[in-house]
């Protein structure tokens, strides 16, 4: 092992170590306050892995965290990243909790799925790449836009940007359904005039001089007041298991906290864990994301604001209020801001 490996990478037992009792002390809760809550009434948690997604890097090292919570037996399920495959194991069940983009649930809950936000998660992983003679959102009008697909994120992200500016996405742009994969083709080709990209398929655009970005969530107002990912659960799962809920939330929010601070260590575990290849990207989200936010922003607010956008662009029925009573449960974020002293 060659002396950077060594600096940057733990074993599994300095990992956990590391983990569980540097988090306690940083976020201002003990051990001791831990093991006196009630065990979680299930020792089983399942969570999403996302290929080619790191933003929700928390989720992802979580484990030993999780496992600090009384959880015995985590596992990761597996999905290629595709949005449609996190929704549907969320909603059905198939998994307990994740992280997620704030306008997908929104529009979840808008059709009466199974899901609930708990807490914010990060601000800020999506980028617009456009072609030079894209400059700002309203040169859009009219121009065609590379999106997975109708209802996505990018989808919606588009829209509600444009609606931001005065434009009305169902008149003024033309959305082109393409894959991911060929999006950065069919931008240098001209076919396309802007797409989305998110870490770290976003680093690799920019190290290979792909396109320009006019938009960056983490530093762009409005959009980076406001969570653009939060942490969100099974509603069913969420109801039976109060205490094992509170837990896990406090896990991630843990571990979010953690990439905060020691993203060099973080990164290495990622690739270490297998859950990203290259650690120079996971390095780049970990040190452009701003993940501490949770403790900061209002994750109410942030929905509020989307769901807010949504509508007025007609992309939801719903009105935000609608959204907010009957698909967020704020109550263990409250008590771990009092106990976390955040």
């Amino acid at each position: 092992m060659s002396m950077q490996h060594r600096e940057t990478s733990w074993s599994r037992r300095e990992f956990v170590s590391g983990v569980v009792a540097g988090t306690a002390g940083l976020l201002g809760l003990s051990p001791d306050r831990v093991s006196a809550e009630p065990p979680p009434e299930t020792k089983s948690l399942r969570l999403i892995q996302r290929t080619g997604v790191d933003c929700i890097s928390p989720q992802h090292i979580a484990q030993e965290l999780l496992s600090a919570e009384g959880f015995t037996d985590v596992s990761y399920l597996r999905t290629s990243g595709r949005e449609t495959e996190v929704e549907r194991a969320l909603a059905t069940g198939e998994a307990h909790i994740t992280m997620h983009y704030v306008p997908a649930l929104i529009a979840q809950i808008d059709r009466g799925d199974e899901v609930v936000i708990l807490a914010g998660g990060h601000v800020g992983c999506y980028e617009l790449f456009t072609t030079k003679r894209i400059r700002s959102i309203r040169d859009l009008k009219g121009k065609p836009v590379g999106v997975p697909g109708f209802g996505t994120v990018p989808w919606q992200l588009l829209g509600i940007m444009m609606a931001h500016v005065g434009l009305d996405p169902r008149k003024d742009m033309k959305f082109v359904p393409v894959s991911p994969p060929e999006q950065a083709a069919l931008l240098v080709e001209g076919k396309i005039d802007a797409f989305f990209g998110f870490p770290p398929a976003s680093h690799e655009f920019r190290e290979k001089g792909i396109g320009h970005v006019i938009f960056n969530s983490a530093v762009d107002r409005p959009w980076s007041q406001y969570f653009c990912c939060v942490v969100a659960g099974n509603r069913e799962f969420v109801s039976k298991h109060p205490v094992a809920t509170k837990r896990a939330v406090r896990a991630i929010l843990k571990a979010a906290d953690l990439c905060a601070l020691e993203p060099t260590r973080i990164a290495r575990a990622l690739v270490d864990k297998g859950f990203t290849k290259r650690y120079d990207y996971a390095l780049q989200t970990l040190q452009g994301l701003p993940y501490g936010r949770w403790r900061e922003y209002d994750a109410e607010d942030s929905v509020r604001f989307y769901a807010l956008r949504l509508f007025e662009a007609g992309m939801i029925k719903s009105s935000p209020h609608r959204i907010i009573a009957q698909g967020t449960e704020w109550r263990f974020l409250n008590e771990l801001k009092k106990e976390l002293k955040a």
